[in-house]
C-alpha cells in the first residue's frame, strides 16, 4: 500500500481505504470532499463489508448512512475510583469525556449511538455520576437510539440513565461487541489501541489509534484517563491475524501510518497485557 508523502499538505481531502480480508488493500485515493462536521482537514473514510465509515478524530467512528456514531471504552468515573483507592486524579475525566461525544452528537446530527463497553469503569461508577453528569447522560440517551454494548468492566449497564443494554449489536454487515475475536465485519474496542512512530529527526510520537486488517477494526479507547495498547504488541495477534494498518488520531484529523514507522514501546516485544 503506498501513501501520500505528506497526507496533512491534502488540504480539504478525504483518504478512502477498501479494505477486504482477502484482497488485503484495494485501493487508496484522494477525494475532494470535507469532512462531515467541523473541519476542512484531510478526512480518512473505511470500507468494511461494503459499508462506508469515518473515523473521526476525536476517537469515535461515524456511520454516515445509518446516522450512528459508535464510541468506545468511555470509562466514566475512573478518576472517582483510582481516587478509591488512594491514587487521586483530577475527578474530571467524566465531564470531559461527556462533553465530547454530546459535541459530535450536536454537530453530526447523529440518531443512533452505539458505546461499545466499559462505558463505565467499575459496575458501581453510574451510582457514582455527579447529578449534573448524570442528567447530562440522560439527556444524550433521550436524543437519539443509544445502545449500551457490555464490557468486562460494565457487564450490567445501568437501566436508569436510558438506553438498552446488548452483548453484541448487529446493524448492515457489521457486528459490534466490546472484546475483538476476528469474526469478519467486526467493530470492537477493550485493547485500546495506540501506535508509536518514528518521525523526522528519530522524533516519537505516540497516539490512540484505531486498527484494521481489512476485515474487523478495533476502537481506540474515547475515556479522557485511558491509556493504550502500542499495536505492535502480541495480544493482537488471536484478534487480527495478517497485516494491519493503524490510523492514528491528530488534533484535528486522522492519519494513515505507515507499518514501517511504526515502532514498540520498549525493547523486549513480549507482552505483558492481561485480557
Amino acid at each position: 500500500m503506498r501513501f501520500p508523502r505528506d497526507i496533512s499538505k491534502a488540504e480539504g481531502a478525504a483518504c478512502a481505504c477498501e479494505l477486504t480480508p482477502d484482497a488485503g488493500w484495494r485501493k487508496l485515493t484522494l477525494m475532494l470532499t470535507p469532512k462531515s462536521h467541523d473541519s476542512q482537514m484531510a478526512q480518512i473514510r473505511l470500507v468494511l463489508c461494503e459499508h462506508e465509515l469515518l473515523p473521526l478524530a476525536e476517537g469515535a467512528l461515524w456511520w454516515p448512512t445509518q446516522e450512528t456514531l459508535v464510541v468506545s471504552d468511555l470509562h466514566l468515573e475512573k478518576g472517582v475510583s483510582y481516587a478509591r483507592s488512594g491514587q487521586y486524579l483530577p475527578p474530571y475525566d467524566t465531564a470531559a469525556t461527556l462533553a465530547r461525544v454530546a459535541r459530535l452528537i450536536d454537530q453530526l446530527g447523529v440518531a443512533r449511538v452505539i458505546s461499545l463497553g466499559d462505558s463505565f469503569h467499575t459496575p458501581r461508577s453510574a451510582d457514582a455520576l455527579d447529578p449534573e453528569s448524570c442528567d447530562l447522560v440522560r439527556s444524550l440517551t433521550s436524543r437519539c437510539e443509544w445502545i449500551w454494548v457490555e464490557g468486562n468492566h460494565d457487564p450490567d449497564p445501568p437501566a436508569h440513565l436510558g438506553g438498552q443494554a446488548a452483548k453484541t449489536f448487529r446493524l448492515g454487515r457489521l457486528i459490534f461487541r466490546h472484546e475483538p475475536t476476528g469474526e469478519a465485519g467486526e467493530v470492537a474496542g477493550h485493547l485500546h489501541p495506540c501506535a508509536r512512530l518514528v518521525g523526522r529527526g528519530g522524533k516519537k510520537v505516540r497516539r490512540r489509534c484505531f486498527l484494521t486488517n481489512g476485515g474487523s477494526l478495533i476502537m481506540p479507547a474515547m475515556g479522557a484517563f485511558t491509556g493504550g495498547l502500542n499495536v505492535l504488541d502480541p495480544a493482537y495477534a488471536p484478534v487480527m491475524a495478517g497485516d494491519r494498518q493503524a490510523f492514528m488520531l491528530g488534533a484535528d484529523r486522522v492519519y494513515a501510518v505507515p507499518a514501517s514507522r511504526l515502532v514498540p514501546d520498549r525493547a523486549d516485544p513480549g507482552s505483558v497485557w492481561r485480557l
